[in-house]
C-alpha cells in the first residue's frame, strides 16, 4: 500500500493558500479536465518532457516529480521499458495526491510537501521534473534554488509549462480559448466557480522563457535551454545542475 507523508508547507501566504485551495477542491475532476481541455495533447507534451530528461543515462536512478498533482508526469517516466529507478512525487495539495493513488505503481513514492521547502536532503536526486506547476509557486527564485539544492551535480531539471504563442494569429485563438471557453467549460465540469479563471491569469503573469532562464541560472543551474511545443502553447525548459 502506498503511504503519503504529510509535511508542513511555507511561503507567501496569499498565493500559496489560494493555489492549495484551488487544486484541493478541483482534485476529483482534475484528470478529466486536463485531458478534455487539452484535447489529449497534454499526453504528447509529457512524453516530450520525459525525453528531455535524458533519464537513460541513469535508468536506475532516483527522480523527483515536483508539483506532481495526480502523478501523470511521474507515470510517464516509470512506464518506460528501460526505466528501473524510482520517482518521488511531491505536491502540497494532499487531495491531489490522494486522487491519483489508484494510478500509481510501486516505482512511485508520494510525499506531501512544499516545493519552496522540500523535505529532502541536498543532492538526493539524479533528475527532476515539474509539469504545469512552476507558475503556481509563490516565489520562483526560492523554488528554483530548492530544485538546485536537491539535485546532484550534472543532473537535469525539466520544466513543462504553459506559455503564450509568438505567432499573432495563434496567440489570438489561444487567448480567446483561454479566456472565453476554458473558464466556462472548467466551471461547469469542475463545479468550481473560479479555478479555471485562475489558470489563464496565471499563464498571462508567468515570465517568458528568457526570464525563466535567467532565474534558473541565478539559482545555480547551467546550460539552460528551452523549446516551444504546439506553436508555443507550452514550453519545455531544460537546465543542468
Amino acid at each position: 500500500m502506498n503511504r503519503i507523508d504529510n509535511k508542513k508547507f511555507s511561503g507567501e501566504p496569499g498565493k500559496e493558500v489560494q493555489v492549495q485551495k484551488i487544486f484541493s477542491e478541483i482534485a476529483p475532476r482534475y484528470d478529466l479536465l486536463n485531458h478534455l481541455l487539452s484535447v489529449n495533447i497534454d499526453k504528447i507534451w509529457r512524453k516530450k518532457a520525459i525525453h528531455s530528461l535524458e533519464w537513460r543515462e541513469n535508468s536506475s536512478g532516483r527522480y523527483l516529480d515536483s508539483c506532481a498533482g495526480t502523478f501523470d508526469l511521474g507515470l510517464e517516466l516509470v512506464k518506460q521499458d528501460a526505466f528501473s529507478g524510482v520517482v518521488v512525487s511531491s505536491d502540497f495539495a494532499l487531495p491531489m495526491l490522494k486522487q491519483g493513488l489508484n494510478k500509481i505503481t510501486t516505482n512511485i513514492f508520494p510525499v506531501c510537501g512544499d516545493a519552496l521547502m522540500m523535505p529532502f536532503p541536498s543532492g538526493s536526486f539524479d533528475g527532476a521534473m515539474v509539469g504545469f506547476g512552476i507558475r503556481n509557486l509563490a516565489d520562483l527564485g526560492t523554488g528554483f534554488r530548492e530544485l538546485a539544492r536537491v539535485l546532484r551535480p550534472g543532473s537535469r531539471l525539466v520544466i513543462l509549462e504553459f506559455s503564450v504563442p509568438r505567432n499573432w494569429i495563434l496567440r489570438k485563438c489561444y487567448h480567446f480559448y483561454f479566456h472565453n471557453i476554458l473558464p466556462v467549460v472548467g466551471r461547469i465540469l469542475s463545479g468550481h466557480a473560479w479555478a479555471y479563471t485562475y489558470l489563464p491569469e496565471s499563464v498571462k503573469d508567468f515570465p517568458d522563457p528568457q526570464k525563466i532562464s535567467k532565474k534558473l541560472l541565478n539559482a545555480g543551474f547551467k546550460e539552460v535551454t528551452w523549446r516551444f511545443l504546439t506553436g508555443g502553447v507550452v514550453t519545455v525548459h531544460v537546465a543542468v545542475r
